[in-house]
């Protein structure tokens, strides 16, 4: 239950961040502009919220990290999946449910070359939400979910792999001889202390 425990937090963080970055290269908004155009201007994801993509790779990081790191960080991990969870919730569901003009100013600009909320807004005539924010809306439910069952669980994963410790270093072999043959370093740690490494 524990490794499942440890497993599941990861992988949903993992798959939550998947998501976030896949979606940030999708078409999140389709403009009508007033300017005769046949064709609506799409809009990516990562011009709709400027920070999904950095956020959804942080999810990801902290997705690969979680498995390996100690209580503390784990914790700590925990609040900032949590963080990030409520961040892109809020962004997101705003962008689905509002399609407000500021996501898509910047796309608008760089197609038409007008700046100014007020000339943009007046160039707009509708905005259309596709299914993306609403799939992306999923994945930070996901992603919030994971933060709050690493909290309540992280005690519980017990020390994670020996591989990636450092508190248990080999013991001296008895009578004090060393536990590797004598190298460079050594010879420069005793000419640092005044003593002849040759004698």
């Amino acid at each position: 239950m524990i490794r499942r425990a440890r497993l599941l937090s990861v992988l949903a963080i993992l798959a939550a961040g998947a998501v976030g970055v896949m979606s940030s290269t999708q078409v999140w908004l389709d403009v009508v502009l007033a300017d005769g155009a046949s064709e609506p201007l799409t809009v990516s994801g990562a011009d709709a919220v400027a920070v999904l993509t950095p956020l959804s790779l942080a999810a990801l990081a902290l997705g690969a990290a979680l498995s390996v790191v100690g209580l503390v960080l784990r914790y700590a991990f925990g609040v900032i999946t949590l963080a990030i969870a409520a961040t892109l919730l809020v962004l997101t569901w705003r962008v689905a449910a509002d399609q407000p003009v500021d996501a898509v100013t910047s796309a608008v600009t760089a197609a038409t070359g007008i700046t100014g909320a007020a000339a943009i807004a007046d160039l707009v005539v509708s905005i259309t939400a596709t299914p993306w924010p609403a799939v992306a809306l999923a994945a930070w439910v996901v992603l919030a979910a994971a933060g709050v069952f690493v909290l309540a669980t992280a005690r519980r994963w017990g020390i994670g792999d020996r591989r990636y410790r450092t508190d248990a270093a080999p013991a001296a072999p008895a009578g004090g001889a060393a536990s590797r043959p004598h190298d460079a370093i050594d010879s420069w740690d005793e000419l640092s202390r005044g003593e002849d490494p040759t004698e």
